[in-house]
């Protein structure tokens, strides 16, 4: 918040050195010594002057110690970097134009649009009028390329992820606590599929910039890196990724859906993000989300190519 934060990379695989610029702190939880490729891997960075924090665990409950440690290090990180680290103005940012958006749904029986930069059938590519005239291309592919180009050393890169997490079927819903509804399902863990390609998306994109990146899951990642890419430094650039529900069910009391209130939270975000200058733009997966994933991986990779790599 106020222009300052860290960065936390949680769930990004371990490179090689030449992939990582020199703002890196790398932090290793295990239990036990550390043995094979990981190891090796984190010795690789040392010996090439990345900074290595080890923590070794006797056993799966020091991680409640572990708890403890690192809520005390963001108190002290939030000391020494002259800021509040017990509120979130910038989360109540989102809320608000969450609440804005609902409203107008309310009154209009539909959300407001947003600006159309480019589609294909398959990708649709969102952003407000000023990024849509920086960006200046009608075509996908060209779009995706133009958002990477404004991308700065230094810079992260966060997916931001308001898709499906669990497969859509009766078996999964026969099987499931009744009172959780299909869009509510965005809460539990990803699903493997959608969640391989945000994986290789994000490597891909590491590769290619040296760049950290981040992922999470909208709306619950609102309430953690959330704040930090509103209130942060402006060293974010954004894809926002969304697709229609596959199911839905209503409200109670209210004139809306799950798929709307999510829609509305992930539109809320993203008009948090312009309002404040950010880098971003919205993807929209059309129809079919892991097709429309696997073609956005495609996209990325003809944007940004790995150095060296060979094309296929």
């Amino acid at each position: 918040k106020e222009g300052k934060g860290i960065v936390p990379i949680a769930g990004e695989s371990l490179g090689s050195p030449s992939v990582y610029g020199n703002d890196r702190l790398f932090v290793s939880i295990s239990v036990g010594k550390l043995e094979g490729e990981t190891d090796m891997k984190l010795k690789a960075l040392e010996a090439a002057g990345h900074p290595v924090v080890y923590r070794t665990l006797t056993d799966i409950y020091d991680l409640g110690e572990e708890f403890f440690l690192w809520e005390i290090a963001t108190a002290f990180a939030g000391w020494r970097l002259g800021i509040n680290p017990f509120d979130q103005p910038n989360v109540q940012e989102s809320k608000d134009a969450t609440r804005e958006l609902l409203e107008a749904f309310s009154r209009d029986a539909k959300l407001p649009e947003q600006s159309v930069v480019a589609s294909d059938g398959m990708l649709t590519v969102y952003a407000d009028d000023q990024t849509r005239a920086k960006l200046n291309t009608d075509k996908v592919g060209d779009a995706i390329k133009a958002h990477l180009a404004r991308i700065r050393p230094g810079d992260y890169i966060a997916l931001l992820n308001y898709i499906e997490e669990r497969p859509m079927n009766e078996d999964y819903f026969e099987a499931t606590i009744p009172t959780l509804t299909p869009s509510m399902s965005n809460y539990v863990e990803p699903l493997p599929a959608h969640e391989a390609v945000i994986q290789a998306i994000r490597t891909q994109l590491r590769d290619a910039t040296r760049c950290a990146t981040t992922t999470g899951y909208g709306p619950r990642f609102l309430h953690s890196t959330g704040q930090l890419h509103k209130g942060g430094p402006d060293s974010g650039v954004f894809l926002q990724i969304t697709a229609p529900d596959i199911r839905d069910v209503p409200i109670p009391g209210e004139p809306y859906t799950f798929s709307v209130l999510k829609q509305a939270q992930a539109l809320g975000d993203f008009r948090s993000l312009s309002t404040r200058g950010r880098r971003a733009i919205r993807i929209d997966l059309v129809t079919d989300a892991l097709a429309g994933l696997e073609r956005l991986q495609q996209l990325i990779g003809e944007a940004v190519p790995v150095a060296g790599a060979t094309a296929k």
